[in-house]
């Protein structure tokens, strides 16, 4: 093996330009592919991060067929206060979980006493929702970065329309699951920027505002947002609450809940999924282009060298030797490649690092890009080049092994 190996990278010096530009080509594409998975990758997390860590939560668990309904946000499809014990008390036993905040979820008329329009609100527990949300804070443009009883959180668009400013007092008016309407008035406390774009109206208020404004004797929850320790443990956790809720059952012996982790929440998931499809089309073009390279730097190595492989052969060289040969030199065209491409790709990754790109998402701006990539994919994408390589010089090796010595010598 060490003797082949030594063949192998003599017989790739010899040839120095042509196996510059092979080992360049290689390099390049390794390089690309680092550069956009670890760019990719920064800015998927920096999406899912403001989605879930500014709004949704990582997953939540709904009272049965309340998110078919979600946009009507119905009041009669709530958890009762029993039901809701019930989820609590499960939660606070899961080692898995770091917060959860319950939400009431209401539609109402929002007035300044001269115009009225619509607006969605969250009644929400202040102290749990910025724990299970903690980029909430961070939306809030003007204002404090608290929610007190008697106090709201309007959308910058709604403030804007209704000439809605810090202090001014306000009406919102809701009609409870009975159809009785009932209002009370709020303090603006802060103006919400959202999250995904200049739409959104939703605004929040203190959960103990939301239950007197619908009139509830006892707290009806829309839903409980749950963040757990570990992002990456969302799916197992997930199915494992399911399968714990699922001895919860309703009247009509139906599951009594639901629950959903936020990539079925979200219509951004399809985004992230996009990006993940983008990924895999970059990583088939970095195979292709080190098959043909490859490939045409054996098949030319193969042809010009048909004399030699004659006299090797002629003395007594084993077609699997001559084989061997040339694999290996194909393999070391792929690991040369593969070596300088993740050295460079490393080097400009601690620059973009150190450059810190910024984006903007939706009205989030000065985001910051942290390209990192994950040790386990770069051990991937070196391992599919090296093999690739291999297996691009595999048919010109055969072709190799296969001469005819008398034929390979009379060659010219």
């Amino acid at each position: 093996m060490g003797n082949l190996f030594k063949i192998a990278v003599r017989n790739l010096f010899r040839y120095k330009r042509r196996t510059i530009l092979t080992t360049s080509l290689i390099a390049i594409g390794v390089i690309f592919v680092l550069g956009y998975i670890s760019i990719s990758g920064s800015f998927k997390n920096m999406m899912v991060g403001q989605i879930t860590d500014s709004m949704i939560g990582h997953l939540q668990v709904h009272r049965r067929g309340y998110v078919a309904s979600i946009e009507n946000l119905p009041l009669n499809l709530n958890m009762k206060a029993q039901a809701y014990q019930k989820v609590e008390g499960l939660l606070n036993r899961q080692p898995e979980v770091e917060a959860y905040s319950p939400r009431i979820k209401f539609g109402g008329m929002f007035s300044n006493f001269v115009e009225t329009t619509n607006i969605r609100l969250n009644g929400v527990d202040p102290e749990k929702e910025f724990k299970t949300a903690p980029l909430l804070t961070s939306r809030i443009a003007e204002g404090q970065k608290t929610l007190n009883r008697g106090e709201i959180l309007i959308p910058e668009l709604l403030a804007r329309g209704m000439k809605a400013k810090i202090g001014d007092m306000i009406v919102i008016v809701a009609t409870n699951k009975d159809g009785s309407v009932n209002g009370k008035q709020f303090k603006v406390a802060g103006i919400l920027e959202s999250a995904t774009g200049p739409g959104g109206r939703d605004g929040y208020t203190h959960i103990e505002d939301a239950m007197e404004v619908l009139r509830m004797t006892e707290m009806e929850v829309s839903e409980v947002a749950v963040r757990l320790k570990d992002f990456g443990g969302i799916e197992p956790f997930t199915r494992k609450l399911e399968g714990l809720l699922s001895e919860e059952l309703n009247a009509q012996k139906a599951r009594a809940f639901e629950v959903h982790s936020w990539q079925k929440l979200t219509p951004f998931y399809n985004i992230a999924r996009m990006i993940d499809m983008m990924t895999i089309f970059i990583q088939i073009m970095l195979i292709a282009v080190v098959l043909i390279s490859t490939m045409n730097v054996m098949i030319m190595a193969v042809y010009e060298r048909i004399r030699e492989i004659g006299t090797i052969a002629a003395i007594g060289t084993l077609p699997s030797k001559i084989l061997s040969m040339f694999i290996m030199e194909g393999l070391c065209l792929g690991f040369i490649g593969v070596l300088i491409g993740n050295v460079i790709g490393l080097v400009i990754i601690f620059t973009l690092n150190v450059m810190g790109l910024t984006f903007d998402f939706g009205r989030q701006t000065g985001l910051v890009l942290s390209p990192t990539v994950d040790p386990a994919d770069m051990i991937l994408i070196s391992a599919i080049v090296i093999l690739v390589s291999v297996f691009a010089s595999l048919q010109p090796a055969l072709k190799a092994s296969r001469m005819d010595p008398i034929q390979a010598l009379r060659h010219v």
